[in-house]
């Protein structure tokens, strides 16, 4: 997302923004972070921004539709960027890490369930909560 799209979706365009929406962009395997997630790495990164910013920044881009404000069993909310797609969630209880799926199975199977009990589906949310282990 660019400063034009920030502009788009009504907010102004400062370097706090910028920093936080670049640290969600970036590509990784944990892109699923706190508030003060997003605060250590901008502080590691030299940045002199405080965490109160931060959360009104994530609340900004909630807010705007930029991001979704995922809340867990743990009571944290975990941020990541709304790109449109549905995924859902599997959350390790030991170390809390999250991974997402998809399953075309499930995802129809949730479909029928909501039209057989009269309901149009607008959205859903599946996690699922375990201990991870390999193999």
């Amino acid at each position: 997302m660019s400063s034009a799209n920030l502009k788009k979706v009504g907010l102004k365009v400062t370097l706090p923004r910028l920093k936080v929406l670049e640290i969600l962009e970036q590509k990784s395997e944990e892109h699923h972070l706190t508030a003060e997630d997003v605060y250590k790495i901008l502080i590691k990164q030299g940045e002199e921004v405080g965490l109160a910013t931060v959360y009104r920044v994530l609340t900004q881009f909630e807010q705007a539709g930029i991001v979704r404000r995922l809340n867990f069993e743990n009571n944290i909310s975990v941020f990541e960027l709304d790109t449109g797609d549905n995924h859902d969630h599997l959350i390790c209880v030991k170390t809390g890490t999250v991974k997402e799926f998809t399953d075309p199975i499930i995802e129809e199977r949730i479909r029928e369930i909501a039209k057989e009990k009269g309901y149009k589906l607008s959205s859903h949310a599946l996690v699922i909560y375990g201990d991870y282990t390999e193999g």
